[in-house]
């Protein structure tokens, strides 16, 4: 009776993927894949008058900027306007030989795994509990939505309150079951203070798009494969999960960027990169020797870097984990 019962969800199963996989080919043959619309101008002189306020606030904010820091990153500069000496490679020659430098890496690596891997968990839990609500689905998704709506330098600060150890309501909550908690002198309290309160400002973009993705599914699959037997969870790792890698990928990639660049305002609203630099991350080590050391050489080589490391982080990401993502069931 299990032989049957097994082969008979595995039955089910080939059928479900089969029906998506005709849902996919009969959508491409229709066109419907192709929904981008090509919009052409008969006059290019308005369509390069529409990309010019674009391409001007690029120019003034990205790539001025990028290129004054990459001939910077070679200089030793006097930052009170004295002169400028040029050094060459000393600057990366001494971020090499930098034990704090290192002990910076570090924290940003174990920060955006922790903040990677919560952020897409939870998300992902809320994702799928929000789309089997059948009343009050609709407050469900304002409630979540509300706290990406929130300037990060805010939420910093109301995590700072809440996980206070004289006056934090949490910390109150982890001193009466015995956790002597204390962001101030431990660093792992300290980094688990910057993850929570960077996946909690993160969250809610993740769950608007693997929500999106979760009502995209087709329920005819799923409910074919219920009706032959398959359970909850092997329908949802046979059949649901891989209609969501793309999106999961999507929101790895953009989760690592948020990490490594748009984390500063949290860290500095909550630990000001302590106790001890253990919640120093390289985007915020870039902001101390830039702007409380006035190390200008220093930081603009650290920053040359930091946007190395992204670009090799995101090249690496599609070449490798890319390769296991099912765009086609």
């Amino acid at each position: 009776m299990l032989a049957r019962t097994d082969s008979v969800s595995g039955v089910s199963l080939g059928k479900a993927l089969r029906l998506a996989g005709a849902r996919r080919t009969s959508d491409r043959s229709g066109g419907v894949e192709s929904g981008l619309k090509r919009s052409s101008f008969p006059n290019r002189g308005l369509a390069y008058l529409l990309l010019a306020p674009q391409l001007f606030i690029l120019l003034l904010f990205f790539f001025i900027p990028s290129v004054r820091a990459l001939i910077q990153a070679f200089q030793l500069s006097d930052p009170f306007g004295g002169g400028v000496q040029w050094v060459g490679f000393d600057n990366l020659v001494a971020l090499w030989r930098s034990p704090p430098y290192w002990a910076a890496v570090r924290a940003t690596i174990v920060f955006m795994v922790a903040l990677s891997v919560a952020t897409l968990g939870i998300a992902l839990l809320l994702a799928f509990a929000a789309n089997h609500i059948l009343r009050g689905r609709g407050v469900y998704r304002t409630l979540l939505i509300i706290p990406y709506a929130i300037a990060p330098a805010i939420s910093g600060i109301v995590w700072a309150f809440l996980f206070n150890p004289s006056v934090g309501p949490l910390a109150q909550v982890l001193h009466s079951l015995g956790v002597a908690w204390d962001p101030n002198r431990y660093p792992g309290h300290a980094m688990t203070l910057v993850v929570v309160a960077s996946a909690w400002k993160q969250i809610s973009y993740n769950f608007l798009f693997l929500f999106a993705a979760l009502l995209a599914t087709p329920p005819s699959i799923v409910e074919a494969a219920a009706v032959d037997g398959a359970g909850p969870v092997r329908r949802f790792f046979a059949i649901v999960l891989p209609m969501l890698t793309p999106t999961l990928f999507f929101l790895f990639v953009i989760n690592v960027v948020y990490g490594l660049f748009e984390t500063f305002p949290i860290i500095d609203a909550t630990t000001r990169g302590g106790p001890a630099g253990a919640t120093t991350t390289l985007v915020y080590k870039v902001y101390q020797d830039g702007f409380v050391s006035l190390d200008l050489g220093s930081s603009a080589a650290q920053s040359i870097i930091l946007m190395a490391l992204a670009l090799a982080l995101t090249f690496v990401q599609f070449r490798v984990v890319e390769r296991r993502v099912q765009y086609e069931v």
